[in-house]
């Protein structure tokens, strides 16, 4: 009889310890977000000279943008760009930082409009590792903007309207404007407060086609 008693025992306190156990586990959420591996975009895999081959074209509200690029100097930022057009993420975004007699800076995936997604708020995330290269910040140049810690460009650029020697061999100059600097200087000459243009200039749209022939 006692050893019936201590079997009954056991097993009553083995039942209430997985009762205990699982209901001190922490509840799965329901509706918890799957890990995801990134998405591909069409560049991920291209080589230097495939992405030299092609050209950007921006189509603003103030006219029109076009650009060559030079993977040959920072493949990565190019790369990262040609994704970004190529995949519509520039469309619609506006040059939302203007310094007169500088630069005009776009590509912030924050000022599309319509809603933002968690897709899109991962890829405004997304770093680009530094490329300083021997290309001069001229007139017309187009580089990469980042904040003061190295590493931190993400999709943001900008376009200089006049020689900013200072910034050579820091930045990562990808390409320059072959066409439309009068659009960038009419987007450099509107109205700011700050660094904020009063009417941001918006890109209706990015385009990536093979360069023309000259």
């Amino acid at each position: 009889m006692l050893i019936r008693f201590t079997t009954i025992a056991v097993c009553v306190a083995a039942l209430a310890f997985n009762v205990f156990a699982q209901s001190s586990a922490v509840p799965k959420k329901t509706n918890e977000r799957p890990a995801a591996a990134p998405a591909s975009e069409p560049f991920d895999k291209a080589d230097v000279k495939t992405m030299a081959a092609q050209c950007v074209k921006f189509d603003t509200e103030s006219g029109a943008i076009e650009m060559e690029i030079f993977p040959e100097s920072a493949p990565e930022s190019v790369r990262n760009f040609l994704n970004l057009v190529s995949t519509g993420l520039l469309d619609t975004t506006a040059f939302t930082r203007v310094v007169p007699n500088f630069v005009i800076q776009g590509g912030d995936l924050y000022s599309r409009e319509g809603k933002v997604t968690y897709e899109i708020g991962m890829r405004a995330r997304k770093p680009v590792p530094d490329e300083p290269n021997k290309i001069l910040h001229e007139r017309g140049i187009l580089s990469m903007a980042r904040a003061d810690e190295p590493n931190t460009a993400t999709t943001n650029f900008f376009i200089l309207v006049i020689a900013a020697p200072s910034l050579d061999g820091k930045f990562a100059a990808f390409g320059r404007v072959t066409k439309g600097m009068e659009t960038v200087d009419a987007i450099n000459k509107a109205a700011v407060t700050a660094e904020k243009p009063d009417k941001p200039v918006r890109i209706k749209k990015a385009i990536v086609a093979p360069c023309a022939a000259v």
